[in-house]
């Protein structure tokens, strides 16, 4: 085949995903931008920003928003590798069949997971209703979901999955016999996880954590159904500005600083992890493993 037409037959192929990406994602996105600039008023101005971003709800929700993201992401990253370790080197039944849970977890709206916790720990949820059994008290001594803890408690336990499920795939890949060798030279559990088990898995480890960063950002659900009328982020600021207020140009606004935010971390996490070796391949760390 000339050429040419395998120019034209790969341009063929790539038109479709193409169009569909322009009319699913650039399409709606451009709309956003454009009515960010658009004042009720009409013309085009960057006044809408300049507005938005002076107002003290603005600064409290971008606030809001990076101190539970980054909350939320040291948590699951904490919690995730604790978690993964136990199920990849401590043999236990059903080991295997929680590994698997964890695929299925993944699809989960982050909402059942709120509900969940409301059903456990809420107002009048399981473990209040237990207290007030006992002690005959009129109310339960826990009422943290509808405060930042309880949004923070609520994406600890959405997102744990997101760092568990490369953290596995990375221990599956680690050499047990190096652990053993470890083990057998008498060194101490942390000591083998810390020198031996870590530095394979830092690059699962950083990109499970830049994932729940960015979708810590943009969690919009679990705000929402925890009921926390202070804890005001940029996605509940824009579904304010746009549902409640009617103001669509301010909501565009946030919109367009929550989108730029989570571009700018994800662009900084490609990059760190470019410059570090952190995206190569880990077949060319075998032999130096095994070296070692």
């Amino acid at each position: 085949m000339p050429d040419t037409d395998r120019g034209r037959t790969r341009a063929l192929w790539t038109l479709p995903p193409v169009a569909a990406l322009t009319l699913v994602f650039l399409y709606p996105l451009a709309l956003v931008v454009w009515q960010s600039v658009t004042p009720e008023g009409g013309g085009h101005s960057t006044a809408p920003y300049t507005q938005v971003f002076a107002e003290a709800s603005f600064r409290d929700a971008l606030t809001t928003t990076v101190l539970i993201a980054v909350g939320a992401t040291v948590g699951a990253l904490l919690l995730g590798l604790a978690l993964s370790l136990v199920i990849a080197f401590v043999p236990f039944p059903g080991g295997k069949a929680l590994g698997r849970f964890i695929d299925i977890f993944l699809a989960f709206p982050s909402f059942l997971i709120t509900l969940a916790l409301l059903f456990l720990y809420g107002t009048v949820g399981m473990a209040n209703g237990l207290w007030t059994d006992v002690t005959g008290a009129a109310h339960g001594p826990l009422d943290f979901l509808h405060t930042p803890w309880g949004v923070l408690l609520a994406e600890v336990t959405y997102f744990t999955p997101f760092v568990m499920r490369p953290l596995l795939a990375a221990f599956s890949q680690v050499e047990t016999g190096q652990v053993e060798a470890a083990a057998s030279l008498g060194a101490r559990p942390w000591r083998i996880v810390r020198t031996v088990i870590l530095p394979e898995a830092l690059p699962a480890l950083a990109a499970g954590g830049a994932l729940v960063l960015v979708l810590g950002l943009n969690e919009f659900g679990i705000v929402l159904f925890t009921g926390a009328k202070d804890v005001v982020t940029l996605p509940m600021l824009v579904y304010t500005k746009a549902i409640l207020d009617g103001d669509y140009t301010g909501a565009c606004v946030v919109a367009v600083a929550n989108i730029a935010l989570s571009v700018a971390l994800y662009a900084l996490y490609r990059t760190v992890m470019s410059r570090t070796g952190g995206g190569g391949s880990r077949t060319g760390g075998a032999p130096h493993r095994a070296g070692a």
